[in-house]
């Protein structure tokens, strides 16, 4: 009978990418504010619905330009013991700050066997780039990707046990991983373009939003992208939307409602080329 959320599906402004154009349209009720309550990391409009009903439709469409090179490893960059250094000395006190992505957050809480397990790619002189290079294909190549084992709600802990669940659960232990090792980490929501197999068509609404990892590789480097699901960088098939300590900061809906009975989600999602 009434629900009112917060929804967070604007991609964001972001190097090598610009947003185009955004709509956000609800069916069969309900009201959207026209501008996001927010900018910064996370665009975030509210949605109240106000009439009784018992389905609900929340469509966003986006045009928006990639143009994001592929980052590669260089001689000169600075260790990881350098970056978490340089991250611990931060006197950066913006929304980015690579201080604001030390510490465990509610979603990634400190473990010390996935700490363990990470730090086998995360030697203090190794070169920060390459490093999480290393930890994001051991995710990669070591664990299975499985919808049926995790939730939204599972903790990274839970998921490196099994070494199974899906882009969420991935990303979250990666993260925690680069944060024992002091390095800085962020969890981003966004979309990543498949393309498929030669002679097969291209699945349209089969694919949900994607969720992987910004990496703070020191001054000079900055944040970087990888994507633990896929064991690559993020490059131009990668749409940002959101950046936040976790899962639970960027949540692409959430909120409250009244109402009886259970509630069933299904999510499509559809990155074309133009």
């Amino acid at each position: 009978s009434f629900a009112r959320c917060n929804v967070r599906l604007c991609p964001i402004e972001w190097p090598d990418q610009s947003l185009e154009h955004f709509d956000l349209t609800v069916q069969p009720a309900g009201s959207i504010a026209t501008k996001p309550v927010r900018m910064g990391l996370v665009n975030l409009s509210r949605l109240v619905v106000n009439d009784a009903t018992t389905w609900l439709d929340v469509t966003s469409v986006t045009r928006i330009s990639v143009d994001r090179p592929i980052p590669v490893s260089r001689p000169d960059d600075p260790t990881v013991a350098a970056v978490a250094r340089s991250a611990r000395e931060s006197r950066d006190t913006s929304d980015l700050s690579p201080a604001n992505f030390l510490y465990p957050s509610a979603q990634i809480p400190a473990d010390a066997g996935i700490a363990a397990w990470a730090a086998v790619s995360l030697a203090h002189d190794r070169g920060a780039v390459d490093a999480v290079r290393d930890l994001s294909s051991r995710i990669w190549q070591e664990f299975r990707y499985d919808g049926d084992v995790t939730r939204a709600d599972t903790m990274p802990a839970q998921a490196f046990a099994m070494r199974a669940g899906v882009c969420q659960d991935f990303a979250q232990v990666m993260i925690c991983g680069l944060r024992a090792a002091g390095l800085p980490a962020a969890y981003v929501s966004g979309y990543i373009r498949t393309v498929p197999e030669e002679g097969e068509a291209r699945l349209m609404g089969s694919d949900a939003m994607h969720g992987w990892v910004l990496a703070w590789c020191g001054d000079t480097r900055g944040w970087i992208g990888f994507d633990p699901t896929n064991g690559i960088f993020m490059a131009e098939d990668h749409v940002l939307v959101a950046v936040g300590r976790d899962f639970l900061d960027i949540a692409p809906l959430d909120g409250i409602f009244t109402g009886a009975g259970t509630q069933t989600v299904s999510v499509e999602v559809d990155v074309i080329p133009v």
